[in-house]
């Protein structure tokens, strides 16, 4: 089996998987705060505050994170890989991708934790 370094999974059956799970997360999570701002009679700071103040939605919210940067490193990976034939822009395309996501991490990390 011939694997690239720059892939998530070990397989495209994997990465496929990886993907999938990581859809239902961030659906879950859609379906939770619409839940939350359809049973909220007035959303105020302090009902928002108190929402993410809370450890299970600080978790589920860096579950989401997580999900969506996997999710757009597998999609951008696949297309990169599927219609960038020439290697030097598919490496520097994969290399700016991989430090967005890496930042994007990092800063919902900082904003989640800080709250």
């Amino acid at each position: 089996m011939v694997t690239t370094v720059t892939s998530l999974g070990r397989s495209g059956l994997h990465d496929w998987v990886l993907q999938r799970l990581s859809a239902v997360i961030m659906l879950a999570y859609v379906v939770y705060l619409g839940y939350f701002f359809a049973t909220t009679p007035e959303v105020t700071f302090a009902a928002w505050q108190g929402l993410f103040a809370s450890t299970f939605m600080k978790v589920f919210s860096f579950l989401t994170l997580l999900s969506v940067v996997m999710h757009a490193w597998i999609g951008l990976w696949i297309v990169s890989t599927d219609y960038m034939p020439k290697l030097s822009i598919r490496i520097v395309f994969q290399a700016i991708v991989i430090v967005i996501c890496l930042s994007l991490l990092v800063w919902g990390i900082q904003i989640l934790w800080s709250l």
